[in-house]
């Protein structure tokens, strides 16, 4: 548990060097790929919710034949319906996003995060990485196959703590539990692309990530802070995931130095 702590430490120290480091070696430009991804996940998911909606309400309506209705008060059922359709499409959409909506930023920023973490490490040890773009390919599928695979155990976490959560007590320590766990998860996939430079496997990045669950906490928390913000946690999330990558390569670096 000290080691725990002690590594906790190093992780969150990481994040006053990245924030300097990003500054400091013209990485500031990172930040647009947030706002890119924002634009988009607005303008795509609202596009799909709209169309859901859309759908789910000729359904309704075909199934109770309201459209053709001539009973008094018709149109107000159809408006109520179509009002009551569109806000439970639009609930749900906010809490489904607030769940993987960490994720989907993940998987979409992979290629930037990719090379986000190779020019910090260049800056950290003066290595340069020359372009392969085959390596990029693998790097990338890598990294959303990685952040997949944390989503669904996380998922499958909340599914457990979701039916624990009738149980006094151990429901209400379960939500403080899964903000660890979501960040645990979260650095997990920061931290991975320095591991894959040094030529792990999945199986042996677990395991790495495993024996220093401090640093992999740490470097998810604020992440996980940010996304618990109503409305915007997604979108401010996206560029604390720019300093997160950063801050995530600078200790993992630390780590595997020490280790030889």
């Amino acid at each position: 548990m000290a080691n725990f702590f002690k590594e906790f430490g190093t992780g969150i120290s990481a994040y006053g060097k990245a924030i300097e480091i990003i500054f400091s070696k013209g990485l500031w430009w990172f930040f647009l790929f947030p706002i890119i991804i924002n634009i988009l996940l607005f303008f795509g998911g609202f596009a799909a919710i709209n169309y859901l909606t859309d759908f789910f309400k000729e359904w309704v309506f075909g199934l109770i034949n309201n459209e053709n209705a001539t009973y008094f008060g018709a149109a107000y059922v159809q408006g109520f319906l179509s009002g009551f359709i569109w806000l439970v499409f639009k609930i749900l959409f906010f809490f489904i996003f607030a769940y993987i909506g960490g994720f989907v930023v993940i998987i979409l920023l992979s290629p930037v995060f990719s090379v986000l973490s190779e020019k910090t490490e260049a800056v950290l040890t003066g290595k340069k990485y020359p372009f392969d773009g085959d390596q990029m390919m693998r790097d990338i599928v890598r990294g959303v196959l990685i952040a997949t695979r944390n989503l669904f155990i996380e998922i499958g976490y909340i599914i457990v703590l979701f039916l624990l959560s009738f149980i006094p007590i151990i429901g209400q320590l379960g939500a403080i539990f899964l903000f660890f766990v979501s960040a645990y998860f979260y650095g997990f996939s920061f931290m991975d692309y320095t591991i894959e430079r040094q030529k792990y496997s999945v199986k042996q990045s677990v395991q790495f990530i495993r024996q220093h669950k401090g640093i992999a906490v740490a470097n998810g928390v604020l992440f996980s802070l940010f996304m618990l913000i109503p409305f915007c946690g997604v979108t401010l999330a996206g560029f604390i995931s720019i300093v997160a990558v950063v801050a995530a390569t600078i200790s993992t670096h630390k780590v595997l130095m020490e280790e030889g």
